[in-house]
Order: C-alpha cells, then sequence, then structure tokens
C-alpha cells in the first residue's frame, strides 16, 4: 500500500539518460498500482498522452520531478499553490533540491511511497512591478527575485525600502532577493550567506555595488520590501524569476516583493542531510 494515489511526472526535454529513468520510473509506479499523469516533455520522451501543467497540478498527490534543479524550480513554481508534495530524481549538473540518484530510484521512491520521508517545506517570493498605478506584471519564485542591468554592462541606481523604512540607495549591477532555497545559488556568487532551508527568511545581496561598505542583509519574511529605480537619469532594467519572466523597468519604476503565504513542499528520502549536500556540492575540504 502507498500513500499515494495519482502521481505526476515532470521531466526534462531531452537526454538518452532522461528517457531511460523516464521508463524505469514509469515501470515502477505502474507495479505500485499508481495512476500516473505527464506532462509535455515526460509524455514526448513516453510516447505517452500529455497534460497541461495547470491540469496535471489539479489531479495528482504526488509530483516526480525528472532532471536538474532548474526542472524543479519550474515544477515547484507551479505545484506550490496546489500543495503537492515533490521529489526529485537528480539527473542535472549540481542537485541541490533533486537528490534522489538514479541508481536508488525504486529503493527510495519504494520508502517514500510507503510513507518514510523527510518532508521540508521551501518559501517562495512574489513581487509585483509598477510603473505609477499601471500594473507591469507580478510572479513568483522559489530561488530569487533578481533586477539587473538590461541588455549593457553597465550600473543602475535604486532605492530599496523594508516595512516603509528607508535602507539606502545605492548604484550597483543590481540586487538579489533571496530565499534560503535560493541562497546556494546566484546570492552565493554574488557574496551572500548561506541559510539553512528551514529559515523564514530572506536575503537582499548586491550585485557588485559601488561601495565598498554595501554587504547582504538578512531579514524576516514577515517584512515587506519596496524597491525604487532612481530617476536622475534614464535607466533600462530587467526583473528576471528564477533566471525567466523577465520584467522591463525603467526609471521611477516600483518594485513590491513579500514572502508567498504558499510554501512548496519537497519530499526526501529519510537518510538526507542537508549539511552532506552543502559539502558534496560545493566541495568544501577539497584539497588544491
Amino acid at each position: 500500500m502507498t500513500l499515494f494515489t495519482t502521481a505526476g511526472i515532470f521531466s526534462k526535454q531531452d537526454g538518452e539518460a532522461v528517457a531511460a529513468t523516464l521508463h524505469k520510473l514509469y515501470e515502477f509506479l505502474s507495479a505500485q498500482g499508481l495512476k500516473i499523469l505527464l506532462n509535455t516533455q515526460a509524455a514526448d520522451l513516453l510516447k505517452g498522452t500529455a497534460l497541461s501543467d495547470e491540469l496535471l497540478a489539479q489531479h495528482i498527490d504526488l509530483a516526480i520531478v525528472v532532471g536538474g534543479d532548474g526542472t524543479l524550480l519550474t515544477a515547484g513554481r507551479l505545484l506550490a499553490d496546489f500543495q503537492v508534495p515533490i521529489v526529485g530524481i537528480n539527473l542535472g549538473r549540481v542537485g541541490f533540491l533533486v537528490d534522489v540518484l538514479p541508481a536508488q530510484m525504486q529503493e527510495q521512491l519504494t520508502a517514500i511511497l510507503q510513507g518514510d520521508y523527510l518532508e521540508d517545506e521551501r518559501c517562495l517570493l512574489k513581487a509585483c512591478a509598477w510603473r505609477g498605478e499601471e500594473k507591469l506584471g507580478q510572479n513568483i519564485a522559489l530561488n530569487d527575485v533578481v533586477l539587473h542591468a538590461r541588455n549593457e554592462v553597465r550600473m543602475i541606481e535604486f532605492t530599496t525600502y523594508i516595512d516603509g523604512f528607508f535602507v539606502n540607495t545605492q548604484r550597483a549591477d543590481g540586487l538579489v532577493i533571496s530565499t534560503p532555497t535560493g541562497s546556494t545559488a546566484y546570492a552565493l556568487s554574488s557574496g551572500g550567506p548561506i541559510l539553512h532551508t528551514s529559515l523564514d527568511a530572506s536575503i537582499l545581496v548586491p550585485i557588485s555595488p559601488h561601495t565598498l561598505t554595501s554587504r547582504p542583509i538578512v531579514i524576516p519574511n514577515q517584512s515587506s520590501i519596496e524597491i525604487e529605480m532612481g530617476s536622475d537619469r534614464p535607466v533600462e532594467a530587467l526583473l528576471s524569476f528564477d533566471g525567466h519572466h523577465d520584467i522591463p523597468l525603467v526609471s521611477g519604476d516600483r518594485i513590491k516583493i513579500n514572502a508567498s503565504p504558499k510554501k512548496m513542499r519537497l519530499l526526501h528520502p529519510r537518510h538526507y542531510d542537508y549539511y552532506h549536500i552543502l559539502r558534496s556540492k560545493l566541495h568544501w575540504g577539497t584539497q588544491l
């Protein structure tokens, strides 16, 4: 007996390893008696029938992602609203989020299907951009919301407020607003700290700031962030969500960022060790 009845498979678009893993996964889940639904990419590789992502999310009680962290980020943004738990099978390059190895897939999925797993909830950020009273767009991010210069190498100027309080005005290549999940991504490469994924907090990390005193700041997710683009000189920028869904910005535009009320549910094998993930992925202790 399993705790789940209907599994949705999300996958990367191509690759022999992906196709081989999908076939093994499909056969395994079928043998467990689960109903299986496929997203477009998985259906193409399995020669099956695809459902739209939104329809898939409404009819499953477990999502299995075959691919890398990017594939899981896409599924995670979709499934958070539906509170569908996700298991990631690692066929990517890094694998901070997808931690089931293909060689151990059947053994670890058997345990997870029977309820032997660790569950962890991940924060998401919701950002909205405004031009006066006009709403330019909004989206959610599991890793980070990033403000950055558009189409050329140049600094942009912006002012940051937290809970209505003025923080600073700075010139930089941009700003990363990151969740704890995203603290090991762009925020880390920009000099930010690593936050444990259980923390209910966000990090603001400037990208190449034009000052020696600008430092990352960690704030509680109950806080509201507002960023105003500088108006002293023309500026063109983009607001990105996990590296996608860009919103073009110009001088005077405003951004409002809050934690999303919904969280992504991520399931891990029982032996999951976050610090082991950090050691292995970031090569801590490796001798040169």
